[in-house]
């Protein structure tokens, strides 16, 4: 048996491939993944050592834990190709949004130890976060071991699946809305005069040392900003017309647009 089987070997694979040999959790041999384009499992091959295959049901059948890591339209598709192959000792993860833990027990026909998960792009990185939701037949020691694979690219808390599409909204898609504040401000800066390539670059480390400070120092992020507003200075003008133009709600709105598609996934 390989320790850990990717059914799809995309980005979020990669990621979490790279950082679990990168931590040495298990050694390249004993990850086994599938993909239907040769091309991304020659390159996990030739990047990280680990066995490769073009059938699915192989990785289903040698894996402890087995990963879904394909798009969501083609689960079931999946599923219906290896829901023979897996065994009640294996634990089987999910990646992909809408996808609930009843969804999974009905497609495979049976009760499994079934983990949905929630990743978010970051991971390929390392700075990752992802939300971890167990049915009930995962042990205590098997949820360490899945957390152990999710924190070697990032961050992992365990929610319970009713959170599932409020984690989509502030981490599976948040990174979208990120990178076009990061735009916007770069756009800003050039209409001030600074280069494209400076902009982006002073741009991204603004929001990356803001989110440094929220995580490390423990405090609210409105007594950040506060710390940062002076009394008739620059910076209150700037949250003033943010506020005026409705920032917050905008963003509210948007997450919870976010959220209900993905209810209806």
């Amino acid at each position: 048996m390989k320790k850990i089987g990717f059914i799809g070997c995309g980005n979020m694979a990669r990621a979490m491939i790279g950082g679990i040999v990168g931590k040495k959790l298990v050694a390249p041999e004993e990850i086994i993944a599938s993909n239907r384009s040769r091309g991304a499992l020659d390159y996990a091959e030739k990047t990280w050592g680990i066995c490769v295959t073009g059938d699915n049901r192989q990785v289903a059948r040698e894996a402890e834990i087995l990963v879904l890591a394909v798009k969501p339209q083609f689960y079931s598709q999946v599923i219906q190709e290896i829901r023979n192959e897996v065994n009640e000792t294996q634990l089987i993860m999910s990646i992909a949004p809408g996808k609930t833990l009843a969804w999974f027990t009905e497609q495979f026909g049976r009760q499994l130890k079934f983990i949905r998960c929630n990743p978010n792009t970051p991971a390929l990185v390392g700075e990752g976060i992802t939300s971890v939701s167990p049915n009930e037949l995962v042990t205590e020691e098997e949820l360490k071991r899945v957390m152990d694979v999710l924190e070697s690219f990032g961050r992992a808390s365990v929610l319970p699946e009713t959170m599932s599409e409020a984690v989509i909204a502030v981490c599976g898609s948040a990174p979208a809305y990120v990178f076009m504040f990061i735009e916007a401000m770069a756009d800003g800066a050039v209409s001030l005069g600074m280069p494209r390539a400076q902009a982006y670059e002073f741009a991204s480390q603004a929001v990356l040392g803001a989110a440094k400070m929220v995580q490390e120092t423990g405090l609210h992020p409105g007594a950040l900003k506060d710390m940062v507003c002076s009394p008739g200075g620059t910076t209150i003008q700037a949250v003033r017309v943010l506020e005026e133009r409705g920032l917050r709600s905008s963003v509210i709105e948007a997450m919870t647009a976010c959220a209900d598609k993905a209810r209806r996934m």
